[in-house]
């Protein structure tokens, strides 16, 4: 009863937000320079969360990220450019060819562990470039035109959907054995857990909402190129997940949210954009080295208030 209350507390919350917003972009007070840059956000959160379970929950280092985002960014494309379908099918089976995506690289892959396994994400994402690069299907390296379907409501319920399922999937048993996976291994295989099996299931659950981040990232400009799925996209979403706290689903939300803004008004100084990343890492190594949060959520924040404010 208490959970539910709580859940729908949160989902009145998220309503109020999001018209809100929305109200402000039909009135035009945020203008379009800021609905991108809500966007943009969105799907920064979208990303960040999705290798918030592969890494912060599982305990598997994977930097091939931006290799799932690119599957779901020109499959939706495909579908909606050549194939002329409608968008939210777009959307779905983008996720769904990065899920596949996922699973094919994952199987194989997921028995290895730390550098090896960090190796062989990063040679999947290259390659998935490549491929791209190289296929004149979806314009090669010229890059592909896109129709711009991307707004507020796909953005924003994307956002909803992604942390509303791996949420509730870290606070089930399954998300319970993927933590003890991440907490010691061996300790887990020794209890009867399958190790590999709940790997794979949370590597594909984060590549499904990569590829859905993909489709409405994809959707948001007139043309995708190869060149931005690079192994440096896949450090972007890997920072965000570092700088919040390996283990923090809301940690990465915020940094999420903080390193888009500064992102969004350094865009024309790339240099010095790099610059601030670099010594925003190094701060919160020296000083946080668990992150912003830790493996703690925001909402622990308020139970210790709660807790304090009874005695």
């Amino acid at each position: 009863m208490k959970k539910s209350k709580v859940f729908w507390g949160y989902a009145v919350i998220a309503l109020v937000i999001y018209a809100v917003v929305q109200l402000l972009i039909t009135t035009e007070v945020i203008d379009m320079y800021y609905k991108n840059m809500l966007i943009t956000m969105c799907i920064n959160i979208m990303l960040a969360v999705s290798l918030h379970i592969v890494i912060g929950v599982t305990g598997q280092f994977s930097i091939g990220h931006a290799g799932f985002l690119a599957v779901g960014a020109y499959v939706s494309a495909i579908i909606t450019t050549k194939l002329m379908l409608p968008f939210p099918l777009a959307i779905l089976l983008g996720a769904v060819a990065a899920a596949i995506a996922g699973l094919i690289v994952g199987i194989p892959t997921l028995r290895l562990k730390g550098d090896y396994l960090a190796i062989a994400t990063l040679g999947f994402a290259e390659i998935i470039r490549i491929i791209f690069l190289n296929t004149d299907y979806v314009g090669g390296a010229a890059g592909m035109q896109v129709k711009y379907l991307s707004n507020w409501t796909y953005a924003f319920f994307g956002v909803v959907l992604t942390i509303l399922v791996i949420s509730n999937f870290t606070n089930s048993r399954h998300g319970r054995a993927c933590i003890s996976i991440r907490e010691d291994e061996i300790a887990a295989d020794a209890m009867g857990i399958n190790t590999t099996y709940y790997k794979v299931v949370a590597f594909a659950i984060g590549s499904f909402f990569a590829g859905l981040a993909g489709a409405i990232f994809a959707h948001n400009f007139y043309i995708i190129q190869p060149t931005t799925f690079g192994f440096l996209k896949s450090f972007d979403i890997l920072i965000y997940v570092v700088l919040g706290g390996l283990g923090s689903l809301s940690g990465s939300v915020i940094a999420a949210i903080f390193l888009t803004v500064v992102s969004t008004y350094l865009a024309n100084f790339p240099e010095t954009r790099m610059i601030i990343y670099s010594l925003v890492l190094i701060i919160v190594m020296l000083y946080r080295p668990t992150g912003l949060m830790g493996t703690k959520e925001i909402t622990d924040l308020f139970k210790f208030g709660k807790k304090g404010g009874t005695k």
